[in-house]
């Protein structure tokens, strides 16, 4: 079993976010990068199938600048066999990337692509599904639980009803959901073995797909800063301030 498993680089959730001056974007000096958390849920679901067959191998790939290498290295210390780093200087909208991965994953031929459920930067929840359309293939999003008997695949995903039990055949586009697993932490062994795994670097012009923008941010902002609470005297004055002030009464 080949698993594609595409890599996000995002800040990490502990860091304080700025919004440039401009509303073009955020401040990104001394902003600590990770991997998606969604993306290393899939990539601990990977390395458990593979391990689970006993057999395969478990490619990372990403769409970035050279520096995303440094997520890649993470992910192949985890137990990832290889990557792919698919270079580009100007930042992709969630289309191109699609089409950018599914390129790949047509030369690849994965059993499965299996990508986080959105990232936690732009909340997309996007490119899984656009994938699974590009290359044709059968998909299941949200997964909790991901079961494999040969070529045919069991997910139960989390629908807003409750759980939702799907089986298709492989190959198929897997998005991975927050209680599906607890990813592994990099052993120091694996961190060592890393720096050898083969880390392959393409140039998106090359793949020959389109990449021109469908979706432009104009701006973005900080949100509001919360107001300071207060005390009220009666639980007459706190009716009275929820329907004349707050309107939610």
């Amino acid at each position: 079993m080949k698993i594609l498993v595409p890599v996000k680089r995002v800040p990490d959730p502990a860091t304080t976010i700025r919004v440039l001056a401009d509303g073009s974007g955020i401040a990104t000096d001394n902003v600590k990068w990770v991997i998606n958390p969604f993306d290393e849920i899939a990539i601990e679901e990977a390395l458990r199938i593979k391990e689970k067959q006993g057999a395969g191998e478990v490619i990372l790939i990403s769409i970035g600048q050279q520096t995303w290498q440094e997520q890649l290295r993470t992910g192949l210390a985890m137990g990832a066999d290889r990557a792919i780093l698919i270079r580009s200087e100007t930042p992709l909208d969630t289309l191109a990337i699609a089409r950018a991965i599914a390129k790949v994953a047509t030369d690849e031929k994965p059993g499965i692509v299996m990508i986080g459920k959105q990232a936690i930067d732009d909340d997309s929840n996007q490119v899984g599904q656009m994938i699974a359309e590009m290359l044709g293939w059968p998909q299941a999003t949200f997964a909790s639980k991901v079961e494999i008997a040969g070529e045919k695949c069991t997910v139960v995903r989390e629908a807003d009803g409750g759980l939702e039990t799907i089986a298709f055949p492989l190959p198929a586009v897997i998005t991975t959901d927050l209680r599906l697993n607890e990813p592994r932490y990099a052993s120091l062994p694996g961190i060592m073995k890393a720096r050898k795994k083969p880390l392959a670097e393409i140039a998106v012009d090359s793949l020959g797909v389109d990449l021109a923008p469908k979706l432009k941010i104009k701006a973005l902002n900080a949100p509001a800063k919360r107001q300071a609470g207060r005390k009220v005297a009666s639980v007459d004055e706190l009716v009275e301030v929820l329907h004349t002030e707050a309107k939610v009464i």
